[in-house]
């Protein structure tokens, strides 16, 4: 198991005044090597590169002075335990699979932020009044079961146990993969800590250009657009290349080209308005067949739900027309919906005067990427920081990159947080309850 260690030759150091950024960034590097592709870096939900990450971030809590283990559907939880057992525990987090063909720091930055800031308290012996819990939360893409956020709703208490009788593509379900796994697909709701929670908080990458074009390290998320996710199966009818005339063609991989740019189309029409194809395959295509089936995603998210569910109908509807018009039929699944949820204005402000004693100009803005942050809406205050993306804001690709020094900002605007809503809590005036 590579492990990194204050001192080691990674670039690691135990001096009184760290380095967040580059420790963070050795650690990344490290987690980058585990990948179930030899062709880039693939770590999805309960698959080897999976099982090794987890283990990589279960050694590292223990040697930053956490508790720490992994529950029952993967996610690695470490905790700074607070004097008096019964109080609340506030929550820092983020997940640690990946895309395929991924990057290096979507979700995994939030993750070794945490446990970099984490390792300081505990150094420094700071006494918090409320538990400190750092989350690698075990799925959040959805590639692998097409169901995202499983590790979040886990420890939120948000699983839907329809869930567990999704497949994957190699037609293992996902109680299966649990139970090979070791883990307890009926024990799930048991790992709920919905009742416990104080507070969230996640850092993250931004995954787009806007903080680029601003000049800033950081910025507040001050809300999460909402998303709805569809996948749509189209039939229509096989045929021989060169032997059925062009008008007499039921050809289903047409009509999902068709499809294709109506999304486009009308996601174009609003402010705030995305969608997206972003799996389309031809099960079983030959270059000399006329396309039987085809198989794809459709991916919605708007800053605010009505102009996403409208958008949504439109798009159903349409769908039902070209099908109807080109003589093929249509199966469509919801497969998730996430509503677009406000950060709270408490801890986003928290973090905007963290950042003004950091020096900064503090900035908000709206994050289109759903995220594990989702799921603690309506149990308990949540709040992002978002960290500056390189190469353009690129993300879920290969090119996606940070800076030691940006992140660096991160980590100790989120130490100064803490610090600030312990402070907070002691005064009397909590912005948290612990």
């Amino acid at each position: 198991m590579s492990k990194i260690r204050a001192g080691d030759s990674s670039g690691v150091d135990a001096a009184p005044k760290r380095d967040f950024g580059e420790r963070i960034l050795a650690m990344a590097e490290r987690l980058a090597a585990h990948s179930d592709s030899p062709s880039g870096l693939e770590c999805t939900v309960l698959r080897p590169a999976h099982r090794a990450t987890a283990a990589d971030l279960l050694a590292w809590m223990g040697e930053a002075g956490l508790s720490a283990a992994i529950d029952g559907i993967g996610n690695v939880v470490g905790r700074l335990p607070a004097a008096n057992a019964a109080v609340r525990t506030l929550v820092i987090g983020s997940h640690y699979d990946t895309v395929r063909n991924a990057g290096k720091y979507d979700g995994r930055l939030g993750v070794l932020a945490g446990l970099a800031v984490a390792e300081e308290l505990a150094r420094r012996n700071v006494a918090l009044p409320f538990h400190l819990d750092v989350v690698a939360f075990a799925e959040e893409e959805g590639v692998r079961f097409l169901t995202a956020y499983l590790g979040s709703c886990a420890f939120t208490g948000r699983f839907d146990p329809e869930w567990l009788e999704r497949h994957d593509d190699d037609g293992v379900r996902l109680a299966d993969a649990l139970a090979e796994n070791g883990f307890a697909p009926t024990a799930i709701p048991s790992l709920s800590r919905r009742s416990d929670l104080a507070a969230y908080l996640e850092v993250h990458i931004e995954q787009g250009p806007v903080l680029i074009a601003e000049d800033l390290p950081v910025g507040i998320v001050s809300s999460i657009a909402g998303a709805v996710r569809h996948a749509v199966v189209i039939t229509g009818v096989a045929g021989h290349a060169g032997t059925v005339p062009m008008s007499l063609r039921h050809d289903a991989a047409a009509a999902a080209a068709e499809i294709v740019l109506l999304v486009e189309r009308r996601c174009a029409a609003a402010p705030g308005l995305v969608g997206t194809v972003g799996r389309l395959a031809i099960p079983n295509g030959a270059l000399n067949v006329v396309p039987g089936r085809c198989e794809f995603t459709l991916d919605i998210r708007a800053v605010d739900d009505a102009t996403r569910d409208a958008a949504s109908a439109d798009v159903l509807a349409e769908i039902d027309r070209i099908a109807a018009r080109r003589g093929v039929s249509v199966d469509i699944r919801e497969i998730g919906r996430s509503p677009a949820v406000a950060c709270a204005p408490r801890l986003a402000a928290a973090f905007e005067q963290a950042i003004g004693r950091a020096g900064l100009r503090p900035f908000h803005l709206v994050s289109g990427a759903g995220h594990d942050a989702l799921q603690f809406d309506g149990i308990c205050d949540m709040a992002m920081l978002f960290v500056r993306c390189g190469n353009g804001g690129v993300s879920h690709s290969p090119l996606e990159t940070v800076t030691a020094a940006d992140v660096d900002v991160a980590a100790r605007v989120l130490l100064d947080t803490i610090l600030v809503l312990a402070e907070s809590w002691r005064s009397g005036t909590p912005v948290i309850t612990a």
